[in-house]
């Protein structure tokens, strides 16, 4: 279990301010000075070293994304970072007690990392419906800079940099890294095909970097305790460690920082008081948001919570949003709930996303009821491989790896509705 000394995130829960007096004595802006006078390069090589990869959900190595880009911008197209505020996926809630109550750990990772790929400034793009979390966000950045340790000269490091926070307006799809930067830009949320990629042509057509809020975050500490202190947790190419959000059928939901690769059952056990109802209750669990597929109690019980483990069991980390099921839940119902909301949410650029998403939930709608053939599972099976890596985004991804998971683990209960739904219209016409 970690250890409080070794929490980055000491203030998840608010109980102390979120202002910048409250944020220095809990060790924020501590020499931020001194962090950038270690130099572009090294700050890049320690992030390497520590092991730390994106918190967004693909986990791509931090270090090396940072390294794409160019180590000499030119004047006419400066580098920019992009900070993912958005954070619209079905069980996500950690970025938002970041910037609720400490606001100024990502801040004062923005400059960091903006200095180490040589950037002009952060954008932070903030989902729409967080209000407060916005309204704190706002507050922050003004603090910062009224101490000087933004915009010019910032924290005297000879170095100029700036923050903006924009507010999004609450599409799913401006999650997408070319759809955020899309909206930046004031135009319609749609993604871009690639190439180009972000770090060659990015915002306004500059080289940009699209980071997690908790990436960005845990760099400053990163670097004070150094990136050994970091890479001592998890295993192996799964270091550090991780903000997971539990909800669901647990006694206790919760967001709490912990070791990566804890295994399931502890993390539970530790943090959420139990499954409700005892283990025996568990019936699966959704390990990463609702885009991942959903894992079996008895598959997912002693799993090591990380990026590889959960990917061993055909599913993902994803952000960690751990989506708790317990046997009073209609799983069909469920997975058919989401796939509604990625109907819902998906932008109609691409026609297999466009068209399928939809077509998708109706079929969805009709196995709840049990008001299918059993053949009409494989077709959906197919149909999700058509979707599946066929569209620009991995929105279409998203939509079809739950109902996958679904067919994968728990065919018997759709074929059981399907048969009990036959085998009552049999008997009515038999009465008639």
């Amino acid at each position: 279990m970690l250890a409080d000394k070794d929490r980055i995130f000491t203030n998840v829960y608010g109980f102390q301010p979120w202002n910048l007096p409250a944020a220095q004595q809990r060790g924020d802006w501590d020499k931020t000075k001194d962090l950038l006078a270690l130099g572009n390069d090294v700050i890049i090589d320690r992030i390497k070293a520590s092991g730390l990869r994106g918190r967004g959900g693909a986990g791509f190595p931090t270090g090396m994304k940072w390294s794409f880009m160019p180590k000499e911008p030119r004047p006419d197209r400066p580098n920019f970072l992009v900070i993912n505020a958005d954070e619209s996926e079905p069980g996500s809630c950690k970025d938002r007690e970041i910037i609720r109550h400490d606001p100024h750990k990502l801040i004062e990772g923005a400059l960091v990392a903006g200095f180490a790929m040589r950037a002009r400034a952060a954008y932070i793009y903030i989902r729409g419906e967080y209000i407060r979390e916005a309204e704190t966000l706002f507050a922050a950045v003004k603090e910062a800079y009224d101490a000087g340790l933004l915009g010019k000269n910032a924290c005297k490091s000879g170095y100029d940099f700036d923050v903006f926070v924009h507010r999004g307006a609450g599409a799913y799809i401006c999650g997408e890294e070319t759809a955020m930067l899309e909206s930046l830009e004031g135009k319609k949320g749609q993604p871009r095909l690639k190439p180009p990629f972000p770090a060659g042509a990015g915002l306004y057509g500059c080289p940009t970097t699209v980071n997690n809020v908790e990436s960005i975050a845990v760099v400053p500490t990163i670097l004070r305790r150094g990136p050994e202190w970091f890479a001592s947790f998890g295993n192996e190419n799964n270091k550090g460690t991780k903000l997971f959000q539990i909800s669901g059928h647990v006694n206790k939901p919760c967001v709490v920082e912990e070791a990566m690769s804890i295994p399931f059952r502890e993390l539970i056990e530790k943090h959420c008081g139990g499954i409700r109802g005892g283990w025996d209750n568990l019936l699966a669990v959704i390990p990463g948001g609702s885009s991942v597929p959903l894992v079996p109690a008895a598959q997912i019980m002693d799993c090591p919570m990380d990026f590889d483990g959960l990917r061993a069991l055909g599913s993902g980390l994803g952000t960690a949003a751990v989506i708790v099921m317990d046997k009073s839940t209609d799983v069909v119902r469920a997975i058919s709930r989401l796939s509604y909301f990625y109907k819902h949410e998906s932008c109609g650029q691409c026609t297999p996303c466009r068209e399928g998403t939809g077509w998708m939930w109706r079929v969805m709608e009709r196995l709840r009821t049990g008001d299918a053939d059993i053949s009409e599972i494989d077709t959906l099976q197919q149909v999700t491989k058509q979707v599946e890596g066929h569209t620009i985004c991995a929105l279409g991804d998203a939509a079809a790896w739950p109902i996958q998971g679904l067919i994968r683990h728990f065919r018997p209960e759709l074929e059981r509705r399907i048969n009990e739904r036959q085998a009552g219209a049999g008997m009515q016409e038999a009465a008639e």
